[in-house]
């Protein structure tokens, strides 16, 4: 696979796993957890989390198969956190700034 390829590719699925949390009403999309109509925002953030490592660990895949896997400190990861929470934005805002 070509880097730019797996770049966007990896973008992308950021894109959709920062909003997955706030997109919907089930654990991980898969699971109902309540019977109230809205999942706490504690559980969208453990989701969100999740997401993050899972993402994380698919882009460390991704880069061991085109070559070397460089060496990361504290700073590349406060630095995707930062872009991680930045992608959620969106379903953050369509579920509880715009939505009725």
């Amino acid at each position: 696979m070509q880097l730019s390829l797996a770049v966007w590719i990896l973008v992308f699925l950021a894109l959709f796993g920062a909003n997955l949390p706030f997109l919907n009403q089930r654990l991980f999309a898969l699971i109902s957890i309540t019977k109230s109509t809205k999942k706490a925002f504690w559980i969208r953030l453990l989701e969100l989390i999740v997401y993050y490592f899972l993402l994380g660990g698919l882009g460390y895949l991704l880069e061991s198969q085109i070559g070397n896997v460089f060496p990361q400190e504290w700073e590349f990861y406060a630095v995707t956190a930062c872009l991680f929470i930045v992608f959620a934005f969106p379903g953050f805002v369509y579920q509880y700034l715009r939505r009725q």
